[in-house]
């Protein structure tokens, strides 16, 4: 197959890796992989850097221009929301079955109900990460297909750890971090809430944030300073290979009010570090069966003894974490996740 991967974000998120997980597992299993991006982006770097044509456009009218003549494809797969937009609004010209992944899990809007249901259901494969991810479309009359997102294990940069190491002063101290955008979906200002709660009987530990700034950057940093936790509570921003801080962590937090997966979480099972997480959306999906500390979105205090118990109980430690690899082994593999894709695309064009 000639399959066609459509992502158009600025940065580097979650999303954007699955992207590339998906193209490396489609050319593994033989197929002609090719994505189009915007220009500039890292997502452009890194498939090019792996041997992938990156096919880049500047905005909206050179994406449609491109997808229109996009007939030589055997599919076409958008990655994010804008994207299935394009490829359905051309779709009578490039005549490729289109697949959508929907790694949200947003609530449509009763005004753009009409608009987002005619391109949900202009796709000829509707996929959802998650049961959470799935919700709305099924609300609106959409059954997609789950199949969740992947994980690969991450080769350690032990030189990018020793820096970041010596640059916050962390030896002798217990490690905690999040890797989460500082804006409204993922709560900053409850995790350093949390944090403050803990640190009132503790401090033994730093807490790392890794992530860039949003519009809940300034409230949050506010926040810890009203606090007295900037000691504790350190805002590391965006970082490249964030994966190998992982190895020095002690515990990984998760404070989202939605969440259709939350894949940072994933890792985190990956490396054997315990997680405390709310259970918005598909968090309370990946932390079921005793594989993490689950608590209510917004319940700070919960979060700071899950963090508490998770420093302390080592035979929970253990527990949870050999839970959480077992099923992060099991059921995000990189390889078994592109499988279940190419199963869909074959019959899709089986069917035509």
């Amino acid at each position: 197959m000639k399959i066609l991967q459509l992502n158009f974000e600025k940065g580097w998120r979650g999303g954007e890796r699955q992207t590339l997980y998906c193209m490396r597992a489609f050319r593994k299993a033989g197929h002609d992989v090719e994505v189009m991006c915007r220009e500039g982006a890292p997502l452009a770097e890194r498939a090019r850097q792996e041997g992938f044509v990156a096919h880049t456009c500047r905005n909206v009218p050179g994406q449609l221009a491109f997808l229109a003549g996009a007939s030589r494809y055997d599919i076409i797969h958008a990655q994010t929301a804008n994207t299935i937009t394009w490829a359905v609004l051309t779709k009578w010209l490039h005549r490729s079955p289109v697949v959508f992944s929907r790694r949200t899990s947003f609530v449509v809007k009763p005004g753009d109900e009409w608009k987002t249901g005619y391109k949900w259901r202009h796709a000829n494969l509707f996929v959802a990460i998650s049961e959470m991810a799935a919700s709305e479309p099924r609300r609106l009359g959409i059954e997609p297909v789950i199949i969740r997102s992947a994980v690969e294990p991450h080769a350690i940069n032990a030189e990018n750890v020793d820096n970041l190491v010596r640059e916050f002063e962390l030896t002798g101290k217990k490690v905690m971090a999040t890797s989460a955008a500082l804006i409204r979906d993922k709560d900053p200002v409850t995790l350093v809430r949390a944090v403050g709660e803990l640190a009132k009987t503790r401090r033994d530990f730093v807490f790392l944030h890794f992530g860039a700034g949003g519009d809940r950057e300034q409230q949050a940093k506010d926040e810890a300073e009203k606090l007295g936790i900037e000691d504790v509570y350190r805002f590391a921003g965006f970082r490249k290979g964030v994966e190998d801080f992982y190895s020095i962590l002690d515990v990984f937090v998760m404070s989202s009010e939605e969440e259709a997966l939350g894949s940072s979480v994933l890792d985190a099972f990956l490396q054997r570090v315990p997680v405390v997480s709310t259970d918005a959306g598909g968090l309370k999906e990946s932390l079921a069966d005793g594989r993490g500390v689950l608590v209510a979105v917004g319940d700070h205090q919960a979060m700071a003894a899950g963090m508490a118990r998770c420093l302390d109980d080592a035979a929970f430690r253990q527990d949870v974490t050999a839970r959480a690899y077992e099923y992060v082994k099991n059921e995000h593999d990189v390889q078994k996740m592109g499988n279940r894709y190419l199963a869909q695309f074959e019959r899709l064009l089986g069917g035509r």
